[in-house]
């Protein structure tokens, strides 16, 4: 009887994490019973038994303690995580937990609304503990014997030591189990292959773990594709003497990148330098020094879509858009930390570091490529604005490490508090504090398109009712459509601003988005954009409007991303950068196409590239070779390695300091 029912208790923990992790798949993820289900399993075995041992190796008071802890912290984590994903479309990180817990309360409608909405889910995440506590009467918490708890205890040991050996022996398909247990911390694709418990323990893995650098030698195939790098001159034809040569000029600085490798003592960074050095630079163009000179207004835009701009109900945003440069292949993609990554991204030209705040993070780091840095050497007054608090997400470290005299709510811009904030009142308040002092660059974090999309809970939908009400959307759609007419206003008064004083014509506004209105559902979307959008590139495809006044309107159907916002401004303003250095590439010059995402799926001139699914989509109608998918595989992996190198090392420091 007492070994039934030591079996009955050892089995317990291990039912109990199968329960929650099964109906969180059912409820996020589109296929259940896949591979990954089943490491989930495997692995909520030996973790189970650990629980078990915590809950029956001491005293029975404790051991009843522990036990009511332990299932009340998976009730709620399981749940967390639930509602987290219903408002972010992302699970949140011990990382988040730990630095922004205290800023995300202050969402305290958008909570509300998501408790409400997932009642059904959250009873059915509740229930065991509920009825644990109806029968706690009947329960024994009985200390188990020492020699029983050590045959648990090692044959968990052995399970858990199989199962990784299981998973790290895996290396089928481009995100391959060994691919995501040990060289990434990918949130989303980690809990469809491993479960949520696991990937907490990866998480904490990647919290404690010190800086972890690649050493291996460069893939091949990536080296050999590179051209020569700037400093090697070219030949000239001899036969062709008399006529003039070409003179090839690259976006590169005077970097000895030969004399860093070879005095480098830590292999880490001389493997960086070697990566730097044999990276392929951008050529200058002829967009090379358009605007050098001029000023620039560069805005992150709160959860902007291109189906925002419409002729009649945004028509400030669509003239910019018909007026500039027209980019019909621009991509924001949606990275861990959706807002901060987002911004990252588009003011370093930098790939995020998943598991961690990277903007935060870089906020110690040097930053010379941000805008604020490179303008604020060239002369010009330098001024960032956020209109909500300014302390959210620690803009108020990150932003001046930037090169930035930085404001927001609570620290000088003095906008209503009202949730969300108004982009108008924010340009109002902070255009006479530039205006006057040319050159000037100025960022913007709007926070206007902030989601929820009500008209009862969000100040700045309800304020713009009236203009949206006869529209045949629905309600969420039209209270969307309300929250971007306030940055279509802000956009109108700061052109008629620009152009009272005769300068719109010298400044150079560019605008993209965070990412896209996660607030929306995919249904919702597809009706504001009119035809169906699908879940994985055509949702993060994106918006980026360049305009100045009077400029020749220009069409680009290259695919780009956020990622190469810094080095096209850096080209368009004359700024010597080293284009090697970034991540993103200079969407004006003839560099090849490539726009990567979060889960490492990517976009080429040739390819449309699904990492989920390992759908290949050519783009030419040409046979795409799998050979090809694995180069810009290759490229796209280490373009993360390095990027998130770049943050633990603060490798520009290193560079140039």
């Amino acid at each position: 009887m007492n070994i039934n029912k030591n079996i009955l208790k050892l089995s317990f923990f291990p039912i109990l994490i199968l329960y929650f992790e099964t109906i969180l798949k059912v409820f996020i993820y589109d296929t259940v019973f896949n591979i990954g289900y089943v490491y989930m399993c495997l692995f909520s075995v030996p973790l189970g038994m650990l629980f078990y041992l915590l809950t029956t190796g001491f005293k029975e008071k404790i051991n009843k303690i522990l036990f009511y802890s332990i299932v009340t912290f998976l009730t709620l984590y399981y749940g967390t995580q639930i509602i987290y994903y219903s408002i972010f479309n992302t699970f949140t990180t011990f990382y988040s937990i730990l630095v922004g817990t205290g800023k995300a309360l202050a969402f305290t409608d958008v909570i509300a609304s998501a408790l409400l909405t997932n009642i059904p889910k959250l009873i059915m995440v509740f229930l065991p503990l509920l009825i644990l506590i109806y029968n706690r009467k009947r329960m024994e918490f009985n200390k188990t014997n020492k020699n029983y708890i050590i045959k648990v205890a090692v044959s968990a040991a052995i399970m858990q030591s199989a199962i990784v050996f299981a998973v790290l022996s895996s290396d089928i398909g481009i995100l391959s189990p060994s691919y995501l247990y040990s060289e990434t911390f990918l949130v989303v694709e980690s809990v469809d292959k491993f479960g949520l418990l696991t990937t907490g323990r990866l998480d904490i893995r990647n919290i404690l773990k010190t800086v972890v650098f690649a050493v291996e030698p460069l893939p091949s195939e990536i080296i050999e594709s590179e051209e020569p790098p700037a400093y090697e001159p070219e030949e000239s034809p001899i036969e062709h003497e008399e006529e003039p040569v070409e003179v090839v000029e690259y976006n590169t600085m005077d970097i000895p990148f030969e004399d860093l490798i070879k005095e480098e003592k830590k292999e880490a960074v001389r493997n960086m330098h070697e990566y730097f050095s044999k990276a392929q630079p951008t050529k200058k163009n002829d967009y090379t020094g358009k605007y050098k000179g001029k000023n620039l207004i560069l805005i992150t835009a709160e959860g902007f879509s291109p189906y925002a701009v419409n002729k009649d109900i945004t028509p400030t945003l669509y003239k910019m858009q018909e007026e500039g440069f027209k980019f019909n292949n621009f991509y924001t993609p949606m990275w861990g930390v959706s807002t901060t990554d987002g911004e990252y991204v588009a003011c370093t030209g930098l790939l995020p570091k998943e598991g961690i705040w990277s903007f935060y993070k870089s906020s110690v780091n040097y930053l010379p490529f941000a805008m604020g840095n490179q303008l604020k050497k060239e002369g010009y007054e330098t001024k960032a604005y956020h209109n909500h608090y300014f302390d959210y997400y620690f803009r108020h470290e990150s932003h001046p490490n930037m090169g930035y005299t930085y404001k927001g709510l609570g620290n000088g811009l003095n906008v209503t508090e009202t949730w969300p904030e108004s982009d108008l009142e924010m340009i109002k308040l902070t255009l006479p504090e530039y205006i006057d002092k040319e050159p000037f660059h100025v960022y913007y974090m709007t926070v206007s398109g902030h989601l929820q999309y009500t008209f009862t809970g969000n100040y700045i939908a309800a304020k713009n009712r009236s203009l949206v009400e006869t529209l045949p959307y629905s309600d969420k759609v039209k209270a969307y459509l309300a929250c971007n007419i306030e940055l279509d206003k802000a956009m109108e008064k700061l052109i008629q601003e620009l152009e009272k004083r005769g300068i719109a014509g010298d400044t150079l506004i560019a605008i993209s988005p965070d990412h896209y209105p996660y607030g929306l559902t995919l249904n919702e979307i597809s009706e504001l954009a009119h035809r169906e959008i699908k879940k994985d590139f055509e949702l993060e495809r994106g918006i980026f409007l360049l305009w100045s006044k009077g400029m020749e309107a220009v069409e680009v159907d290259k695919a780009c991303s956020s990622l190469d916002i810094i080095p096209t401004l850096s080209n368009l303003m004359g700024l010597e950068y080293d284009s090697r250095l970034l991540m993103g590439k200079d969407i004006l010059s003839d560099s090849e196409s490539l726009v990567i995402f979060s889960d490492r799926s990517f976009i080429t001139d040739k390819v449309c590239y699904n990492a989920k699914t390992n759908e290949v989509t050519s783009l030419t109608g040409e046979n795409i070779e799998e050979s090809y998918i694995n180069q810009i595989f290759e490229k796209v992996k280490l373009k993360f390695r390095y990027s998130a190198m770049i943050l633990d090392t603060d490798y520009y420091n290193i560079i140039f300091k």
